[in-house]
């Protein structure tokens, strides 16, 4: 029986170095550098995006240098739909959408692994619509 007001502890499952790994190999990246490039940007924007118990659970699995850049973001008061958090983050990045929606598919797509399936659930319906994809699950929400 656990109780669920004791506070959340979770040894990550995974170091910086393996993160950053996966994210070069699914992401294709030519290089370790590119890859940290990406997890960076695309976290650093996740961090502005989250607030509450789903943020402090979700930097608690990842590797400590993640969460660190996760959590030293402040949320935005206007939260962004999930193309608009891909285009605020190609502006910042001075990057393309497409080479910006593919960073943030690659790293997204680790961090839900390391998420699960039922923070990734708590996560995304925080979130605005449109973030389902950008974390590889499919967008089942009827369109307004």
């Amino acid at each position: 029986m656990t109780d669920r007001h004791a506070p959340f502890q979770h040894t990550p499952v995974m170091t910086y170095e393996q993160l950053l790994e996966k994210v070069r190999y699914e992401g294709a990246y030519p290089t370790r550098e590119k890859a940290e490039e990406a997890v960076r940007l695309v976290l650093a924007g996740l961090g502005r995006q989250m607030t509450g118990d789903e943020r402090v659970e979700l930097a608690s699995r990842l590797p400590f240098e993640a969460a660190r850049i996760l959590t030293a973001q402040i949320p935005d008061t206007q939260p962004l739909t999930g193309w608009a958090f891909v285009k605020d983050l190609a502006t910042r990045s001075d990057a393309t959408l497409g080479t910006t929606r593919w960073d943030t598919g690659s790293v997204l797509c680790a961090i839900a692994a390391l998420a699960g399936p039922d923070l990734l659930t708590r996560i995304l319906h925080q979130l605005p619509s449109g973030y389902a994809l950008l974390f590889g699950r499919a967008d089942l929400t009827p369109a307004s």
